[in-house]
């Protein structure tokens, strides 16, 4: 059983192990590895087990606390109308919060190093795997490890260029975009790179999907890898966010359609048997659940690190964010007979604000992270089918998954197509509340972001509309902004 969890001197060994420091004050590209340890690339791929265990160390990258497993997630909720901050405080995201951020903000910059480290770990990798013979590792493993963190790659970009550009509906992909590095740096000679256009990261992200689906697992004989690694239906699933963000539907009900049945109750009829579970509240108390298609886990010494986690965020861990009056949680389409109010929302223990509670672990806040569930899937497809095709499925995948939290709800007669749209994006805010999808949802549309710490309409046109590119880099990379 591997959590991301290495027992043994191996934990750090990623080839060469960065160190993380000061963004600006230390003129030196994060790609400029300072190792902990500096290991020969011949000792860590002398064995089956050690390289498994840098695949397994990729993983742990991805979902530090400083990217997707906390700030990813709280960095596109925060920024919405959907919650108010309570503690004024820099470190827990208020300038994000604020939309006062800027180059020199180190949080933010600590998010883009972390993502391009990860995305650095990776190259590595797959450079130094390519040479490993059958002797040391069986061929179908070496392909399927490489299939695993070519994943991981592309949910890293993925990640990094829906915050630092502009929506690919924008203008079909044409703005600059982020730094698209795929070669293995060991040193700063590569660090003069051009931002390429935004439609040439998704055509990298999707390259990378499309070779990953077709080399991972359909299944695996662990509970715990297939709720934390990747296999072929969490490549599917993850392919029709992507798609949806180019608002490719045709594609996005291409790919949906290999893991939703035709009609409800909805399920995937090969692989893992996703489906979305029979109470919501199953699917925050059992990390393990079906409907949990991927999780990053965390253990007591795998934590996701101080003013990281979403426990700490969100509930009573020190309620960094209330949920706002003017946010979903008052709109009378969600209402009190819904299990996702009645049982993943809640008062404070002073009783003086409203708060999301899906997210319970106490201290030190182990609650694994949902990085997508079946039920976004149902309601992707269900987006799609509006735009582009069966608007009748489109209902029905709509009501699968209000039906579930509240059966005696009735959706209204839809009017035009545009109704019954924005009844799918109503859902998921409800649906996905706490889980990072918010501003995405509005980025991916070209909408204004409705936003309480600013206290106005962040407009697509506006500069702060996406993160901006950090100090560090433009001091280290000019070319970033070419």
């Amino acid at each position: 059983m591997r959590r991301f969890k290495i027992k043994n001197k191996l934990a750090g060994l990623l080839v060469l192990t960065p160190l993380l420091f000061s963004t600006v004050s230390c003129k030196k590209d994060f790609l400029e590895l300072s190792p902990e340890l500096s290991i020969p690339s011949e000792f860590v791929f002398s064995s089956a087990d050690r390289i498994e265990s840098q695949v397994v160390g990729i993983y742990s990258s991805i979902k530090n606390g400083q990217f997707y497993g906390g700030r990813y997630l709280i960095y596109n909720d925060i920024r919405s109308e959907e919650f108010v901050n309570e503690r004024t405080n820099n470190v827990t995201g208020y300038s994000t919060y604020q939309f006062s951020n800027d180059e020199t903000d180190s949080y933010v910059s600590d998010f883009w190093v972390r993502g391009y480290l990860t995305i650095n770990r990776i190259n590595i990798f797959l450079t130094d795997i390519e040479p490993v013979g059958t002797d040391i590792l069986d061929a179908n493993k070496k392909t399927q490890l490489i299939a695993e963190v070519k994943f991981i790659r592309a949910l890293t970009y993925y990640s990094l260029v829906q915050l630092f550009a502009k929506p690919y509906a924008a203008d079909n992909g044409a703005s600059r975009g982020i730094p698209l590095r795929l070669l293995a740096e060991r040193n700063s000679e590569n660090n003069d790179l051009a931002a390429s256009p935004v439609k040439d990261i998704y055509a990298q992200i999707l390259k990378d999907l499309n070779e990953a689906e077709a080399a991972v697992p359909a299944t695996y004989t662990s509970q715990d890898d297939q709720s934390t690694r990747a296999h072929k239906n969490t490549i599917i699933a993850f392919k029709t966010r992507v798609l949806l963000a180019m608002k490719d539907y045709a594609k996005v009900i291409t790919e949906a359609n290999k893991i939703v049945s035709a009609t409800a109750p909805f399920r995937a009829s090969s692989g893992v048997p996703h489906q979305l579970a029979p109470a919501i509240t199953d699917v925050f108390s059992n990390f393990k659940i079906n409907e949990r298609i991927l999780s990053f886990p965390f253990e007591a010494n795998n934590a996701p690190g101080t003013q990281n986690q979403l426990g700490y965020y969100y509930n009573e861990g020190n309620i960094e964010y209330s949920l706002a009056e003017g946010g979903i949680f008052s709109n009378p389409a969600w209402p009190t007979t819904d299990a996702r109010k009645k049982d993943l929302t809640g008062k404070s223990s002073k009783g003086d604000m409203n708060i999301l509670t899906k997210f319970s672990a106490a201290s030190p806040y182990l609650d694994w992270i949902p990085v997508i569930r079946y039920s976004e899937v149902l309601l992707n497809l269900a987006e799609a089918e509006a735009e582009a095709g069966s608007q009748t499925r489109a209902l029905a995948l709509l009501k699968a998954v209000r039906n579930r939290s509240d059966a005696a709800y009735t959706f209204p007669t839809f009017a035009n197509k545009a109704a019954l749209v924005d009844a799918i994006l109503l859902e998921r805010r409800i649906e996905f509340l706490g889980e990072g999808l918010r501003v995405p949802d509005l980025q991916r549309r070209n909408m204004p972001i409705n936003s309480v710490g600013a206290g106005r309409l962040i407009q697509p046109t506006d500069e702060r509309y996406i993160f901006p590119i950090p100090l560090g880099e433009t001091i280290t990379n000019p070319g970033v902004s070419k």
